[in-house]
């Protein structure tokens, strides 16, 4: 949000496709709030692509998948970082900018893959496979990345493994990614038993009736959705992918198989392409809120602190992946 500042009024022809105008009263005082907090912190608003509209077109400085908030994260020279997202991402960009303050909207924002996996059972999984490398995905928390060899998001996965160079890797901790990827590389994966709560419940009989509901219907999935789901998709990536594949592909109708947000957020983007949008919502990011942002920079709330030791360990996996 560069030049001058935006207000609440100026920024709701931004969102009025997707945010009926009867609502927007309720979000506008705190949107001008929280610009004028910003200002005045020297802070910046990260959000993740499952973040509603209002936040995401709105009070976000920098928004992606967690991929690019990692990477963007590390660019900020603001004093404040807000992660609009869950924990596991603000511990992320606590990892990459230790100096910075890094603060959470609300503590409860968790991930079901991240409460999946302990540090205890990746020291029994190497215990069980000695020398298999320990490739985690982000979604996991710094307590976890401290026990892992390399990081990895959905967006990179194929290419961190293989960047490695060796027959098998451990990857940790969801199970439908480990074998999507698996079906893209002659690396063997040997997976672990997590779910994200979100992917999970899609099921390629969903798939095969919004075909049925909605012909000619181009169908992208998250590669956190199980095989079957995935082979029955057109295309299947990361939220940045998918949103990248509306952007140059332009379907004429797209459903996106991921949380509910996601098709508002690339639909602002995109008024010629119509979005069949399936429901299925992360309770966990819809914790994040206008309010609690605007209480978090207003009183400090929520400030995001690593174990030294365990953030110098966790911070190696995290750049090893960004350097692939």
């Amino acid at each position: 949000m560069s030049g001058m500042t935006p207000s609440a009024a100026s920024l709701y022809d931004r969102v009025q496709r997707v945010i009926p105008a009867i609502e927007w009263p309720v979000f506008s005082d705190d949107i001008d709030a929280i610009l004028k907090l910003k200002r005045e912190r020297n802070a910046v608003i990260l959000a993740h692509n499952y973040q509603t509209p209002e936040i995401f077109h709105c009070v976000a400085d920098i928004v992606g998948d967690s991929l690019a908030l990692a990477r963007k994260a590390m660019e900020v020279e603001a004093d404040v970082i807000v992660l609009a997202g869950v924990h596991f991402m603000a511990e992320t960009a606590k990892l990459l900018n230790p100096a910075k303050t890094v603060l959470i909207p609300d503590m409860r924002a968790g991930c079901s893959l991240a409460d999946s996996i302990t540090p205890d059972d990746i020291r029994l999984l190497r215990q069980r496979y000695p020398g298999v490398p320990v490739v985690t995905y982000v979604n996991t928390s710094a307590a976890v990345k401290a026990e892992s060899d390399i990081c990895c998001t959905s967006g990179n996965a194929k290419a961190v493994v293989e960047s490695l160079g060796v027959p098998r890797v451990l990857m940790l901790p969801d199970e439908y990614l480990a074998q999507n990827i698996a079906k893209q590389t002659d690396v063997e994966i040997i997976a672990w038993k997590g779910h994200c709560e979100v992917h999970e419940r899609f099921t390629p009989e969903d798939i095969r009736e919004m075909r049925a509901a909605h012909p000619g219907v181009t169908v992208l999935a998250h590669p956190e959705c199980p095989p079957e789901v995935v082979a029955e998709a057109d295309f299947a990536g990361s939220t940045a992918a998918m949103s990248d594949y509306v952007g140059t592909k332009k379907p004429s109708r797209v459903v996106l198989v991921t949380e509910c947000s996601m098709s508002d957020n690339v639909a602002v983007e995109h008024p010629d392409v119509e979005f069949i949008r399936p429901c299925n919502l992360c309770p966990h990011m819809k914790r994040i809120t206008l309010g609690n942002i605007r209480s978090a920079l207003g009183r400090n709330e929520h400030a995001v602190t690593i174990d030294p030791a365990v953030a110098a360990r966790a911070r190696l996996a995290v750049e090893r992946m960004l350097a692939v």
